[in-house]
């Protein structure tokens, strides 16, 4: 079963970088690991009606638990509506994940946007990788970011 963000209120990248660059103003990015850390994110954006990405990485994101997770941001839409901001922008992003399975589990989950981090991997599997994530999570309107580095060791040739 596939949760879809859309539904959470959430929203992907794709747009609101668009209007980002026509507008040449930045789109602000914060990892948060609890409750409070949410609020003032929320709170802050909602006040300068500002567009906000809430970042997870795969520790927040096994500490926090998945399904907690997609229920905190459904909860920081209806926040920002609570506190006067009548059409929040909120994207919920998977932050350096490492693998196929935790981005898939991501967007099942209800993450609007993922990121692939194969870097680690030689390039080639990097590139596979990264496709695989693309095709999987661009069924869902899920937007990807990739780290598409060399690997280390070839980085030294």
């Amino acid at each position: 079963m596939v949760v879809d963000y859309k539904k959470l209120g959430l929203v992907n990248t794709r747009e609101m970088f668009k209007r980002a660059i026509n507008g040449g103003y930045a789109i602000p990015a914060f990892n948060f690991n609890n409750l409070e850390q949410l609020q003032a994110i929320i709170k802050a954006s909602s006040e300068l009606k500002s567009p906000v990405i809430l970042q997870v990485s795969k520790g927040a994101r096994k500490y926090a638990n998945q399904t907690l997770l997609r229920y905190l941001a459904e909860g920081a839409v209806e926040y920002a509506k609570e506190i006067g901001c009548h059409h929040p922008e909120i994207v919920l992003h998977l932050d350096h994940g490492d693998s196929f399975e935790t981005c898939k589990s991501c967007v099942d989950y209800g993450f609007s946007s993922v990121m692939i981090d194969g870097s680690a991997l030689p390039y080639e599997e990097n590139i596979a990788v990264t496709k695989k994530v693309v095709e999987y999570a661009h069924q869902f309107d899920v937007t990807v970011e990739a780290n598409l580095e060399f690997s280390p060791e070839l980085k030294t040739m």
